[in-house]
């Protein structure tokens, strides 16, 4: 039979399979990108304007509104100026003492925070319990307070590895594209402080009935104990752990670097 006249051979199976996944790959691929400039975008816009809310006070207030319990919900922001240096002080002592430093994470901090894990689920399974029931601990730094505002920002509360990769570049975008001061300002007037009470102003006027600028160095101190458990420790604010912890925050606070 001529050359010419040959019937063709259809494609192999395989190449057809191998071409089909580049595809996919292809749209995970631009999908990837696309989520990541839309995250990057979200960020450039707090250098002029704040969040109106982030992920994790919509997904708690839904659970109020659920609740029947809305008539809880606190928040108010306010400028930048209006967060007294004193609260700035108490929370970086408390949360992130490198954060004038650092480029959104605490490597040794997280170091740290690991080999704390790993302590404490040795124990326990020295102790004949479960060490999967312990749960990852947030030191002082392991969490910086870029990583905190990266994740009630735009993302879920889920513990997986693939969030936690997500909130690493959404921090990285964050020290990028804003600068600390700005990073500070909106973690201040966004973060929980208590079951329902979101920002340094709704957190002054909720523990001691004032202005947050009017805060005090010692109640700044005892609010920035409230936040590694808002809720836990936000029903007994005058508990002895609380008034303890603060004294050390204070006794930190002279030493710490503003941005």
């Amino acid at each position: 039979m001529p050359a010419a006249t040959r019937p063709r051979r259809p494609p192999s199976a395989p190449g057809g399979v191998v071409r089909a996944l580049l595809g996919w790959l292809g749209w995970c691929l631009c999908a990837l990108l696309a989520l990541q400039l839309w995250f990057a975008l979200r960020v450039a816009t707090l250098a002029w304007v704040d969040a109106p809310s982030t992920t994790f006070q919509r997904s708690e207030a839904w659970r109020l509104l659920r609740a029947g319990e809305l008539a809880r919900w606190r928040h108010q922001g306010v400028p930048a100026a209006a967060l007294p240096v004193t609260l700035q002080r108490a929370v970086i002592a408390a949360e992130d003492s490198n954060f004038a430093q650092h480029f959104g994470v605490d490597w040794e901090a997280m170091r740290q925070a690991w080999q704390r894990n790993e302590r404490a689920r040795q124990r326990l399974a020295r102790a004949g319990g479960d060490a999967g029931q312990v749960r990852p601990a947030r030191l002082a730094g392991g969490s910086t307070i870029t990583q905190q505002l990266a994740k009630n920002l735009l993302l879920s509360g889920e513990r997986t590895l693939l969030r936690k990769g997500q909130e690493l570049l959404i921090a990285w975008m964050l020290e990028a594209l804003l600068d600390k001061r700005r990073i500070l300002a909106v973690y201040l007037n966004s973060v929980e402080w208590g079951d329902g009470i979101f920002g340094a102003q709704a957190a002054a006027r909720a523990y001691f009935g004032q202005e947050a600028q009017r805060l005090s160095a010692t109640q700044a101190a005892r609010l920035a104990v409230l936040l590694p458990a808002p809720k836990r420790y936000g029903r007994r604010p005058d508990s002895p752990y609380v008034l303890a912890r603060a004294q050390t925050i204070l006794a930190r606070m002279p030493a710490v670097q503003l941005p």
